[in-house]
């Protein structure tokens, strides 16, 4: 019963934490503990505070063990999740699942507390005492330097019912409370547990828990009701009270504006919650009566900026038809609707703050007398909860009182926020950070960089030889299966680092940045020791193109004892890369290096030389052919009137005359994809170019190009102009038709719409960059056969083609592709000619220590070797499935005789919320597709995971389901079960017992 969390004993709490912390200095899987020292203490609500974050009421406040990890990190302010009268299985019935996607801007569809009310009061109350003992026994700080701050919804009658009124008046004054009084006597009659908390210690926790509120209320909740709930907690129950506003303060125009200046146009949000929810010219008498109110009674009064805001299901994010947007787009929003109070109330109307804060905005809030602040999306992404220690070290200041809040700092963050790269949106839309595979039972740490590389170059090794300045053996390991290091660590197009899971912290390492830099510094060595291999194997082979493809097909062949000669039909290797892409975006002696790899090799290359007929190679003597010709036939761009010229032609002009052309001042480029990109940045370095036009049917959102491509021509000042059609080209203008974005197609891209309206561009010359075509004749006049259009036909795991010992590699195959998907296929298409495996891995050191310091902590990209530094190391360590889950359910153990720690799923824990599987690098839910822990026979039985329960942990016997089989399992008997698996669960029974209900 995956989605219905159990929560656990106070003594099954109390035991795992100490145990573990003893045992492997963690805290619930947390390995970055912040000490808090009181010199940093702030005040609020007359009660010591020792950093003024924490976690949001939501999923990282709703279980107890959520709480003790949040606090060990650094938090110390708690807003716990929201009850209401609405709860357990009625509440938990309505929330659709997955509820959570936080991949980027955060979406959810779920609100407050799954437990019944009751339960939420246990959870807390046994936190609040966990959170007393852990603070004085780990050393962590003042057993009451942290706050709890409850949140309730969300209606009066609501608040007033039984079970929540009974929760108001407990989590204030908790002593009589059968759970408070049993909690205390378990910690007395245990104390020996403890070497630093005394009986003493525990006798002074006190049951005066919360003396604060934050009043959330639903979207469209009248204002009189809002204030008549803050009223009835003020003066009836002495609550310091935040009243929870929302984003709808703004007013739809402002909302939507900024929503579409940032890049986040595609979230779909209608003016209806803006006009139901309240009016901010109703908000502001009402808190003015408010603040009067608590100043009567000696009591603090405040708004909570902000809630989440409600936007409409459009891409299938989540199973619902509206979602809550939080994280980076909402904080242009948030601290707009600070910024506002702020200014209308001089600064002194106190805002407790959440709504995408995070480590690169949270010390200019704090510094603006915004706090406390608490956070949600940052720590539901990887890193997890042990992001707040970093956070928690940048807040600490002494001497902080609040005086007010500076309103002229709240104006600069909201300017600030809607040009920070943190929180404005990706030009493009981002790609899968996933591969194309099922996570493992055992053994699922894997590197997606590598992954995602169509070599599967060993990244991470490679990097941490830069980062140790060992540039000779970044070398070694990079032309193992990369022989083309100056062009790839220019221009690859870099699939590695969208796969990096730095992009869920602030950006990718710069791994393409740091091949260049152990090429820079590690060639002429690599160059000293190289010597042409002997010739062992037979036949010998003729590459016929000198592009990459054939480059990298030529140097695996070689290398492995066959004879190879190059025919390149012009003076130099490197292809288009060479004689068409510009050089302002890869010198010449780059691409020389490159090849004079090949030439150490031992590879014969004839230039000027174009080969057409493979027959006649085989007559000459040799024995396979591989076609590495490029896809040199151009696209074809049809006016109705006019003519537009071929961008590869343009290029290579551009080029071979050092871009002094004849062009006229105003040039337009049609296209949207690399090659577009290329081409108006060399139009704008033409002589005589004054304007470049860049004219695309769809929006730039939805142009083919990179987004690095994309902005630098931004950069350059191309001038793009979006959703136009091309139709002629008469009197020096391009006429276009003027087209608008149509609905969503299920890949989430947009088609579009003609208007019938016309727009004139000035044009001097056109240059259409419409994709190129593989050369159908050549290969027809060879035997070659080809498909429907025109490209020829081959065995997909060799590439060899109908006709015997000739191979197709490289754009002539496919299309244009990139030029490691080039070195790819020469890599294949040599293994298949040699019949061996000619690469091999070179796996990279995992020491634990090191990343596991750098997991947690954001840090910017750097500019010099150090970038290495950034890298996580997944090839060693993963565990983002555990750092992501609020609930901490999925559990990293260490099964002896394994190198790496395993990840095991525990069902009780879990309330199928599915963050973890937007964080998973394989294409899988960790939550439904690892081995599983359940409780009991009963929950195993109500899922379909792979797993177990353990009926005797003495004895090792436990019932498993493995391949959609029910197995009886005792250690020591005869079983299909893996031994992995078998070690897996002996060392839950064994070392784990914590985990066991």
């Amino acid at each position: 019963m995956s989605e219905i969390m159990r929560p656990m004993s106070f003594e099954q709490l109390l035991n795992w934490t100490l145990t573990e912390y003893k045992e492997n200095g963690t805290v619930f899987g947390e390995r970055h503990p912040y000490h808090a020292d009181s010199k940093f203490n702030r005040t609020i609500f007359g009660r010591d505070l020792e950093t003024p974050i924490g976690p949001a009421a939501g999923p990282n406040t709703q279980l107890t063990q959520n709480i003790i990890a949040a606090y060990y990190t650094g938090s110390r302010f708690f807003e716990l999740k929201t009850v209401q009268v609405m709860d357990g299985d009625e509440l938990a019935a309505c929330i659709n699942r997955p509820c959570i996607k936080a991949d980027d801007e955060c979406y959810n569809c779920e609100w407050s507390t799954e437990l019944f009310v009751p339960q939420a009061m246990e959870e807390y109350i046994k936190a609040w005492f966990l959170l007393k003992v852990i603070s004085k026994e780990f050393g962590l700080g003042s057993m009451d330097g942290f706050q709890f701050n409850i949140s309730v919804g969300y209606d009066l009658a609501g608040i007033k019912s039984e079970k929540v009124d009974t929760f108001l008046n407990t989590m204030q004054h908790a002593q009589d409370s059968e759970i408070f009084k049993h909690c205390k006597a378990y910690l007395l009659e245990h104390v020996d547990l403890f070497e630093k908390v005394t009986a003493e210690d525990i006798e002074s926790i006190s049951g005066d828990i919360c003396n604060s509120v934050t009043i959330s209320t639903l979207h469209g909740c009248p204002p009189e009701e809002i204030e008549k709930i803050a009223m009835y907690l003020i003066t009836e129950k002495g609550f310091h009270t935040f009243i929870k506003c929302n984003p709808t303060l703004l007013g739809y125009e402002y909302a939507r504006k900024t929503m579409d200046d940032m890049g986040y146009d595609y979230i779909a949000f209608g003016d209806f919650h803006f006009k139901d929810d309240l009016q901010y010219e109703d908000a502001v008498p009402m808190l003015n009566r408010l603040i009067a109110v608590c100043q009567e009674r000696n009591l603090e009064f405040g708004v909570k900026i902000t809630n989440t805001f409600p936007v409409d299901v459009k891409q299938n994010e989540l199973p619902s038809e509206e979602m809550y947007m939080s994280g980076k787009s909402l904080y242009p929003l948030s601290i707009s609707v600070a910024n506002m109070l702020a200014r209308d109330f001089g600064g002194k109307l106190r805002i407790s703050y959440s709504g995408g804060a995070d480590f690169h905005n949270i010390e200019g809030i704090i510094d603006a007398g915004i706090w406390p602040v608490t956070m949600a999306t940052t720590i539901l992404k990887p890193g997890g909860y042990d992001r707040l220690c970093q956070i928690a070290g940048l807040l600490e200041k002494e001497g902080v009182v609040f005086t007010g809040i500076d309103a002229a700092k709240t104006e600069k963050l909201v300017e600030e926020a809607k040009t920070s790269p943190y929180h404005v949106k990706a030009v493009k839309p981002l790609p899968s950070r996933k591969i194309n595979k099922q996570v493992p039972l055992i053994d699922c740490f894997i590197a997606p960089c590598k992954e995602g590389c169509p070599i599967h170059q060993d990244i991470t090794t490679y990097l941490q030889l830069v980062e140790a300045g060992k540039y000779e053996e970044a070398m070694d390991v990079i032309t193992e299966k990369n022989p083309l290091p100056f062009i790839t660590g220019t221009i690859c197009a870099h699939a590695c680092m969208g796969k990096c899971t730095r992009n869920f912290y602030e950006s990718p390492v710069h791994i393409r940045e740091m091949k260049l830099e152990a090429a820079q510094n590690g060639y002429e060595a690599l160059m000293n020791k190289l010597t042409a291999p002997a010739i062992t194997k037979e036949g010998k082979a003729a590459v016929i193109g000198g592009g990459p493809a054939g480059m990298a097909a030529a140097y695996f062949l070689r290398r492995a004892g066959m004879a190879v000669t190059v025919f390149e039909k012009n003076d130099a290797l490197g292809g288009v890369v060479r004689h068409v892409i510009p050089e302002f975006r890869i010198p010449g002696t780059s691409i020389d290096k490159d090849a004079a790899l090949l030439e150490k090799m031992g590879v014969e290359v004839r230039l000027n030389t174009e080969v057409k007929d493979t027959a006649a190679l085989k007559a000459e003597g040799f024995t396979t052919v591989i076609l590495a010709v490029g896809a040199s036939e151009p696209g074809v761009l049809r006016l109705e009137q006019g003519e537009a010229k071929n961008a590869l032609e343009f290029l290579a002009d551009f080029k071979a005359n050092d871009g002094k052309l004849d062009i006229g001042k105003n040039v337009v480029v049609i296209g949207g994809g690399n090659t577009a990109m290329d081409t108006a940045r060399a139009a704008k370095r033409t002589t005589g170019v004054e304007h470049v036009y860049l004219v695309y049917r769809r929006t730039k959102r939805y142009m083919p190009a990179d987004e690095e491509e994309l902005v630098m021509a931004v950069e350059d000042g191309v001038e793009f102009m979006e959703l136009l059609s091309p139709v002629k080209l008469e009197n020096g203008k391009l006429i276009c038709e003027v087209m608008v974005l149509g609905d969503m197609d299920a890949s989430g891209r947009r088609g579009v719409v003609k208007t019938g309206e016309l727009k004139e561009i000035p044009a001097d010359t056109v240059i259409a960059a419409v994709g190129e075509k593989v050369p159908t004749a050549l290969y027809e006049a060879n035997g070659i056969n080809v498909n429907d259009r025109g490209r020829a036909l081959v065995n997909e795991e060799t590439l060899e083609t109908n006709v015997e010992n000739v191979y197709v590699v490289g754009d002539g195959l496919g299309g244009p592709a990139t030029v490691v998907e080039g070195i790819r296929d020469g890599l294949k298409a040599a293994q298949a000619v040699i019949g061996e495996t000619l690469v091999r891995d070179f796996d990279a050191e995992t020491d634990e220590a090191v990343v596991y310091e750098r997991k947690g902590n954001l840090e910017d990209v750097r500019e010099d070797s150090t970038e290495a530094k950034r890298c996580l190391n997944c090839a060693g360590i993963c565990e983002n499935c555990k750092e992501v889950c609020p609930n901490r359910a999925n559990v990293a153990i260490k099964v002896p005789g394994m190198d790496r720690h395993q990840i095991i799923h525990v069902d009780y824990m879990c309330n199928e919320c599915g963050n973890c599987k937007s964080f998973c690098p394989y294409d899988s839910a960790p939550y439904l597709d690892k081995f599983t822990l359940f409780m009991d026979e009963n929950d195993m039985a109500d899922s379909k995971n792979q797993g177990f329960t353990v009926l005797d942990k003495d004895t090792v016997h436990c019932k498993v389901r493995f391949c959609g089989e029910i197995l009886d399992w005792t250690l020591g008997e005869e079983t299909k079960i893996p031994e992995a698996l078998q070690k897996l669960m002996e060392t839950v029974c064994k070392d784990y017992t914590y985990l066991l209900r």
